[in-house]
């Protein structure tokens, strides 16, 4: 009897609506990528005429150059680090190894805000320059913060870690073996890395490199404060200047373009070229000792960018809390009471359709299943503006549709419905952030052997009652790093609230958007902070992860 169940369970998992409400999900989440796709092809042009004849080349070219400067600055730092700081011994390796994340706490437009504060011509630096050496403006040269090269730094500044995460992990996975037979040909340790752990690491690095661009296209706080012309300002300013859906979408097209070519880079680099551990002694039990002047240098090169990526934004934006600005009044619960319900109801959602389409593949593991959690998972790769655009389309076309509808039997004017309310955020919201938490379910029941769902079936659960007691409490930990992770990421998500929230509601992300651009950067202190302290959160268990799978495999 329980061998029939077992075969049974195998060849017929007997629950098909799993796979078509996947299909379903899917075809949901896909809509507003679909929309920019069509108004790309229906627009009359006119509008687009005009952009391309003014402003086109100067978006492609500002993002080109804001994505070379990126990622050679995030290149730069992060895998430099990575190797130190899993490689080799030196004063502070241990703190340091987790302190390189903390930068990922911090919105890149808040670290602009800040930036901005201090160095800008009436910040304490300058004004402190002017004071000591009596000179005026124009009779001294300082670094323009608010340009293309200031947008550069910042956005280095909090994006590097996405390569220093992905490098160090490969890094950590190369066995000792390979750099021992490195020395025994000569190598030097400086060679031994570029000739052996740098190619051996490429993969990882080109996937890190590559969420680093695509965080750097979708950036729009940072640009739009620093008066860099890209997409993504380009994009909101046809859309409400013009008031051209169509030509926002042209836009939007182009842009998606950028990303599809990442994307495909991307996998083309991870399918030409794998590596494959040995299994045999990690390169962690003998790291390299620096000592002396190197030591010196190689701690002071891994603090910087812990320095000015994270402790000195943090350090002011305190300071301008608890000491400059007005004190938090009930405007400040009601934004952060804003904030927190929803990012907790955009998380839920997101967690709640993750696990729904997660299980369908695990009951359902066929190619048009997979395909749909594909798809569903591609709003990551897209910038808020485009998701916004999107989103907004067809939830204006299908309100009113239905006041025209309801209008037409009962005589009232119902209002708008979805588009315009906080539905329409939180749909976009879902989008977008759909693949961080399909990311972290599908490692969670990557991890339950199946034979323990079929010991649940022969003792006959049936498949829903076989998640919610087998293998929910073992889901537990993955299902809360999903749900916090998405959390945060709503909360700080800029471009895709502008556009889609609600008339007269406001976020902390909103709020110290609309304080930093009116000059009051002081006042845009407390948002900006609580912002950060919460990012905090997912930062702190991601190393405390890393540092105990690391404690375990040594």
């Amino acid at each position: 009897m329980v061998d029939s169940t077992h075969s049974s369970f195998a060849r017929k998992p007997n629950w098909n609506w799993l796979k078509i409400a996947a299909i379903f999900i899917a075809a949901i989440l896909s809509i507003p990528i679909l929309v920019v796709l069509v108004n790309v092809l229906i627009g009359d042009g006119e509008v687009w005429r005009h952009l391309y004849h003014t402003v086109l080349a100067d978006y492609v070219q500002n993002s080109l150059l804001l994505m070379l400067g990126v990622g050679f600055g995030a290149f730069a730092i992060g895998v430099p680090c990575a190797w130190f700081t899993s490689m080799c011994e030196f004063r502070g390796r241990k703190f340091l190894s987790w302190a390189l994340l903390l930068p990922m706490a911090v919105p890149a437009y808040i670290i602009a805000y800040t930036y901005t504060g201090v160095f800008d011509f009436a910040g304490p630096v300058q004004t402190f320059i002017r004071d000591v050496t009596g000179w005026s403006y124009g009779e001294y040269w300082f670094f323009e913060v608010r340009s293309l090269g200031g947008a550069i730094v910042m956005l280095t500044l909090v994006l590097y870690p996405y390569v220093y995460l992905m490098s160090r992990a490969a890094f950590l996975e190369q066995s000792a073996n390979t750099l021992e037979v490195s020395r025994t040909l000569g190598y030097s340790s400086q060679k031994a890395f570029f000739k052996l752990a740098l190619p051996l690491a490429r993969p990882a690095i080109v996937t890190g490199l590559s969420l680093v661009l695509m965080e750097t296209l979708a950036d729009y706080g940072t640009v739009q404060y620093f008066s860099v012309n890209t997409f993504t300002t380009g994009i909101l300013r046809t859309f409400y200047g013009f008031g051209d859906i169509a030509a926002a979408s042209q836009l939007a097209g182009v842009l998606l373009l950028f990303v599809a070519v990442l994307i495909l880079l991307e996998r083309y680099s991870r399918h030409r070229i794998r590596y494959h551990s040995s299994g045999l002694r990690k390169a962690t039990n003998r790291r390299i000792e620096l000592k002396g002047s190197r030591g010196i240098l190689t701690t002071v090169f891994c603090w910087l960018p812990v320095l000015f990526g994270f402790i000195l934004p943090v350090g002011v934006l305190i300071y301008w809390a608890l000491f400059k600005a007005e004190l938090p009044g009930w405007d400040f619960v009601q934004l952060a009471w804003n904030s927190f319900y929803l990012a907790a109801l955009a998380a839920l959602i997101a967690v709640s359709l993750s696990l729904l389409l997660c299980y369908a593949i695990r009951l359902n593991n066929d190619r048009s299943v997979r395909a749909s959690v594909g798809i569903a998972g591609l709003g990551y790769a897209l910038p808020g503006t485009i998701i916004a655009i999107g989103t907004i389309v067809p939830l204006a076309w299908l309100d009113h549709r239905l006041i025209d509808l309801i209008k037409y039997y009962t005589g009232e004017n119902v209002g708008l419905i979805f588009s315009g309310t906080l539905f329409a955020l939180l749909f976009a919201y879902t989008v977008r952030f759909m693949a961080v938490s399909l990311g972290a379910v599908q490692n969670g029941l990557g991890k339950i052997k199946p034979s323990m769902d079929m010991a649940g079936r022969s003792l006959g659960l049936s498949p829903a009652k076989v998640l919610k007691r087998i293998h929910m409490p073992l889901l537990k930990g993955s299902v809360l790093t999903a749900l916090l992770i998405v959390f945060v990421d709503v909360l700080k998500e800029l471009p895709a609230t502008l556009v889609l929230r609600p008339f007269n509601f406001n976020t902390l992300a909103v709020r110290a958007f609309e304080l930093a651009s009116d000059e009051r950067l002081i006042d845009a202190a407390p948002p900006s902070l609580m912002i950060v302290l919460v990012g905090l959160v997912p930062v702190i268990l991601l190393s405390r992860s890393i540092s105990s799978r690391i404690e375990h495999s040594n």
